[in-house]
């Protein structure tokens, strides 16, 4: 048996096989060639492969998600045919006398620089397609075929590192838990587990050993400990552990229908942060009191090129009426930093944690934004939406979105397509500069949510995806309290109701704070929802209350 300790970011123990997942280099050698028919011969029999490649994926993808969805892979097919494109490569081959992965690699650059650059929102996501089917060209050419990874039965995965867009895409149902050698807990990989109720480990160094490919493993996701051909003492004692789980969660099942109120009296909102339509089952079977948190940045990481009003719409009527009318609160595009979408071509950023992203996209790119905010809109008469914008750090941010949901608003009227009037707008309270002002913002929106992990991460001068900065990052650090003290103060001033949507909304250590504080409401992970709801029912702030604000002090 072969143990390896990593940091538990997800609690549950899970039995599997291990699926190490690879990605390529990316590096291509170039290389001279003697003879270039021979290599155009080469790329041209690829080139026919990945054609055929992508023909069986539109018809999986028609099959499965329809043939508007499957769209895209035609696309793709009917690129490989471009006489510019070929043409371009073509010349490379023969009058630099490259092979043909550099010659590829040479255009793809090219050709995804010049779309990226047009004016035209639909030709800049060309330049995604371009990547895409240049990748698959060369990964063909390179013997180094990867046509998605696939799992045919449940297995535990292994991963150097996963973006979200790779997580995303992953068959959910078949994955029993996630190991990466890197990451951090406050990765967008972490949080899914946590939304999924999956185990999951990150950093730990050495899983992606080839020898531990297919080998049965056990994943503790509350120690952080990855047992690797376990030896049977240790398989009793974490089937043991696994049913202790299993039996306290059937204890935590018991309080659903009871409402969140503490010993003397004080209220508070349980909400569910959610991904998909598809978490929505967990946010019932939870017992959340609403949504607090639907990332809708997730639809655009899912998908291959920009998401139409129609096809968002559609997700955010099923998100509302699957609700039964709960608040959903829908967060507005929020990529940039770790989440990237290829078609969206943003540039290299030294620090993209400080650079264009959430609420900055969506000013600098209108159209996408106000796409979504139409979608958002119509969708408004299927339920109790609230739409929340992400990032902001200024007076001005705020009133310009404003503006933008105005024009929106006043183009439904105009079109004669029903939207809800009163729609609740709110802000998310992520950076210093946001909760220092949040006495003027306060005035300009109707509710504030608190994310924790960015707020964290700007006021301490901490990157949440290096690990090596975890022994400085202090959760509980009194500046980080101070200023969620100070948000909740102004929120109440202006009358308007403050939440909680970060990580430390789950830390039950800090709940009673929160009570004293006055928080009003507080979105988790649906696994939470009974774990928080059960701290709460145990409270008495009356008795507590000054106590703990002076601590602020």
């Amino acid at each position: 048996m072969t143990t390896i300790q990593g940091q538990g970011v997800c609690g549950g123990v899970a039995f599997g096989k291990l699926k190490l997942l690879r990605k390529s280099s990316g590096k291509i050698q170039r290389h001279h060639i003697e003879d270039a028919e021979k290599e155009w011969e080469r790329f041209q029999n690829a080139r026919e492969t990945a054609s055929r490649q992508l023909n069986d994926l539109y018809e999986k993808a028609c099959n499965e998600v329809g043939e508007e969805n499957a769209m895209i892979f035609d696309i793709h097919r009917m690129m490989l045919e471009d006489l510019d494109y070929l043409g371009s490569i073509r010349t490379y081959i023969q009058e630099q006398k490259i092979n043909a992965e550099s010659a590829v690699s040479m255009t793809a650059e090219t050709f995804s620089e010049m779309f990226a650059s047009m004016d035209n929102s639909y030709m800049q996501a060309r330049a995604a397609d371009v990547k895409d089917i240049s990748d698959r060209i060369i990964a063909i050419l390179s013997k180094n075929e990867v046509d998605g990874f696939t799992l045919n039965e449940p297995a535990i995965i292994g991963a150097e590192d996963l973006a979200p867009s790779e997580t995303v895409q992953l068959d959910k149902s078949k994955i029993l838990a996630f190991i990466t050698e890197k990451g951090s807990a406050a990765s967008h990989t972490s949080i899914l587990a946590r939304t999924m109720n999956i185990p999951a480990v990150i950093g730990a160094e050495g899983i992606m050993d080839d020898t531990f490919a297919d080998t049965d493993i056990i994943v503790d996701g509350f120690t952080g400990h990855i047992y690797i051909d376990p030896d049977m003492q240790t398989v009793l004692e974490m089937q043991a552990k696994k049913q202790q789980t299993e039996r306290q969660n059937e204890l935590l099942a018991k309080l659903k229908g009871i409402k969140p109120v503490t010993k003397d009296g004080q209220k508070i909102l349980l909400y569910a942060n959610i991904g998909s339509l598809e978490d929505m089952p967990a946010v019932y079977a939870n017992d959340a009191m609403g949504v607090g948190l639907f990332r809708s940045e997730f639809i655009f990481l899912e998908s291959k090129t920009y998401p139409t009003e129609d096809e968002q719409f559609s997700i955010y009527k099923s998100a509302l009426q699957k609700a039964m009318g709960k608040r959903v609160i829908i967060r507005t595009l929020d990529i940039g930093a770790d989440k990237q979408v290829d078609y969206f071509s943003m540039p290299k950023e030294e620090n993209p944690a400080m650079g264009v992203r959430a609420i900055r996209i969506c000013l600098t790119r209108p159209a996408i934004f106000k796409t979504q905010l139409r979608a958002l809109y119509r969708a408004s008469i299927f339920g109790h939406l609230a739409i929340m914008f992400p990032m902001i750090t200024s007076l001005s941010e705020v009133q310009q979105v404003k503006e933008l949901c105005e024009e929106v608003k006043a183009e439904l009227r105009e079109e004669q397509i029903p939207f809800r009037e009163n729609t609740e707008l709110g802000i998310m309270i992520e950076t210093p500069a946001s909760a220092i002002i949040s006495d003027k913002l306060a005035k300009e929106v109707d509710f504030f949510s608190i994310g924790t992990n960015d707020l964290t991460q700007y006021t301490l001068a901490i990157d949440r995806q290096n690990p090596d900065t975890t022994p400085f990052c202090d959760l509980h650090h009194l500046a980080i309290l101070r200023l969620i003290h100070t948000v909740v103060e102004n929120a109440h001033k202006a009358g308007i109701w403050t939440g909680i949507c970060g990580e430390l909304a789950g830390d039950l250590s800090l709940t009673e704070l929160f009570l004293a504080m006055g928080v009003d409401e507080l979105s988790v992970s649906p696994r939470l929802i009974l774990p928080l709801k059960q701290k709460v029912l145990s409270c008495d702030v009356s008795e507590i209350k000054d106590n703990l604000l002076q601590k602020l002090k």
